[in-house]
């Protein structure tokens, strides 16, 4: 219930006034969103550890927002290392409004980042988007083989969806939004079986499986099943949240596994922190504390 509560704030304008204008959240938001993203990206490589950088924004509302968010990234790439990667999310590049908008503006970014050593995901969002996700997916794939995708193993049909795309990059997330009971898991124990057969058809394929979960359990699951499929640490990564267990990630790393951290930058934080609380309810502790403790 409070996953769902956390996720209906997150859309909630009035609540989004009352939190983006309180000076007392700066502290909450800077641990998960980067405030300087060049100087994140060089401190995290300097750690030993991967980055995918998301520009933060969705849903633009005209053409010229999108061509904003284009730009955006455009900039970025000037600022990240080869081997990095750069998280999209289609709202972002116009996708309600027009599916082939979305698709071009994508392109746009495959392109440049194509001669960079950088590469391109596609980011999961509401779950009204998913059939355009991967029909964009499929499309830029032609051109662009390496441009990864997302599934997020809450949705019922992420096993299937996964069978689909076991020769590609993709990103397994639980998910950090909500879907009608027909379409979705509701309960954590559903939730993580099936991240789990997710994990399995994805390590027998012939794709680049991208492991993103916390969960020291699937974390274990994943490392096992890599074992059994044959994976070395360069056939898949572990990826965590920019602020969440760093320890696990530099012990991950010191082990000689890949392990991408997910950084995101810029102003409109405010959806992805109720998020990222949602998908976490224990970091609302934290949060009260940076809303009420004044300095």
């Amino acid at each position: 219930m409070l996953r769902q509560a956390l996720l209906a704030v997150s859309r909630s304008e009035r609540a989004e006034r009352v939190v983006s204008s309180s000076p007392l959240t700066r502290g909450v938001v800077k641990r998960y969103v980067a405030d300087d993203i060049g100087a994140v990206v060089t401190e995290l490589s300097d750690r030993g550890l991967l980055v995918t950088v998301d520009h933060l924004g969705e849903d633009v509302t005209d053409r010229a927002q999108a061509e904003g968010a284009v730009q955006a990234y455009l900039a970025l790439l000037d600022r990240l290392p080869s081997g990095a990667d750069v998280s999209v999310k289609l709202t972002a590049l116009g996708l309600r409004l027009n599916e082939q908008l979305a698709l071009d503006n994508a392109a746009s970014i495959c392109e440049a980042v194509a001669d960079r050593g950088i590469t391109l995901t596609l980011d999961a969002e509401e779950h009204d988007t998913v059939d355009a996700l991967l029909s964009i997916h499929s499309t830029l794939r032609k051109e662009h083989p390496d441009v990864g995708v997302v599934i997020q193993a809450y949705l019922r049909d992420a096993a299937e969806r996964c069978r689909k795309l076991e020769s590609a990059r993709v990103r397994l997330c639980k998910g950090a939004y909500s879907a009608p009971e027909a379409l979705a898991f509701t309960s954590p124990k559903e939730i993580d079986r099936s991240f789990a057969k997710c994990m399995k058809i994805l390590m027998n394929g012939t794709g680049y499986p991208m492991i993103a979960t916390h969960d020291p359990r699937l974390v274990e699951i994943a490392s096992a099943l890599a074992v059994l499929a044959g994976r070395d640490a360069t056939g898949f990564e572990y990826q965590m949240l920019y602020g969440v267990r760093p320890e696990e990630q530099e012990r991950l790393a010191s082990l000689g596994a890949q392990v991408r951290v997910y950084v995101p930058y810029g102003s409109d934080w405010y959806p992805y922190l109720m998020r990222r609380l949602a998908e976490r309810p224990a970091n609302l502790a934290f949060f009260a504390r940076s809303l009420l403790t004044r300095t």
